[in-house]
């Protein structure tokens, strides 16, 4: 059953993807045999790059050909791109997202124009296991809100406000043992915030959701105050960090 969005705590897969993709700086393009960096998207993201069409709904070669040419007229092509939390935790790699499809031509990196892609599949691997999202899932879905702002964002409380952090920590349930060395934001949604749990040998990941899910980027101020008020709130017992 499909959660409903007012109860939901984390982002669904198609979510992940559709905010990966609207935050890119870079993705690496697979195409005839070449492997393409492109290093600068113009604050576009993925998609002001490429444009995905269903298939034979595009313009050009590949719609006018139609199925009889899906073996000798398009190209091959997967989009691959990675999304990295943009503060020092250990293992920053969060998620691997994967786009493949055809295109009526071998691509061209010195284009100035968005690139017609047929979609074919979609791909998110993350520490939970791998995930398929659908093209019309990804039409159907807005990125998240905090999207192209979360890595300033957990930058400045890092950097600007990392007497807070270990406070967060009181909201964490089951309370944390002492074995805990760093707590550190790992990523900010939509629905909440997750800190990673740094421990000798291995990490974990926590959620601390928000009281309802943020609709604009003014409002996730506000969300994070409640959490550290709700946190002063709380009694200190034990000794968290080390």
């Amino acid at each position: 059953m499909r959660r409903s969005p007012s109860r939901a705590s984390a982002p669904t897969a198609v979510e992940r993807v559709r905010s990966i993709l609207a935050a890119a700086h870079s993705m690496t393009v697979v195409c005839d045999g070449r492997h393409t960096e492109v290093r600068r998207l113009d604050g576009s993201g993925a998609m002001g790059h490429f444009h995905l069409h269903a298939p034979f709904e595009g313009t050009g070669a590949a719609a006018d050909a139609g199925a009889g040419t899906a073996k000798g007229g398009r190209v091959p092509v997967r989009l691959e791109l990675t999304d990295i939390a943009p503060t020092p935790v250990r293992d920053r790699l969060r998620a691997r997202v994967t786009l493949t499809g055809l295109l009526a031509e071998p691509y061209d990196p010195a284009s100035t124009e968005s690139t017609c892609m047929e979609f074919g599949q979609g791909v998110i691997e993350d520490a939970s296991g791998r995930s398929y999202v659908t093209l019309r899932e990804l039409e159907a879905t807005e990125p998240d809100p905090l999207a192209t702002s979360e890595a300033g964002m957990l930058t400045h409380l890092v950097d600007e406000h990392a007497e807070l952090v270990p406070l967060l920590l009181r909201l964490v349930r089951p309370v944390p043992d002492g074995g805990v060395l760093r707590a550190l934001p790992a990523g900010v949604d939509r629905y909440g915030l997750t800190l990673r749990l740094e421990y000798r040998r291995t990490h974990r990941d926590v959620r601390l959701p928000f009281k309802t899910p943020v609709r604009h980027i003014d409002h996730v101020g506000p969300q994070i105050h409640a959490l550290l008020s709700e946190a002063r709130r709380l009694s200190h017992t034990g000794r968290l960090l080390t």
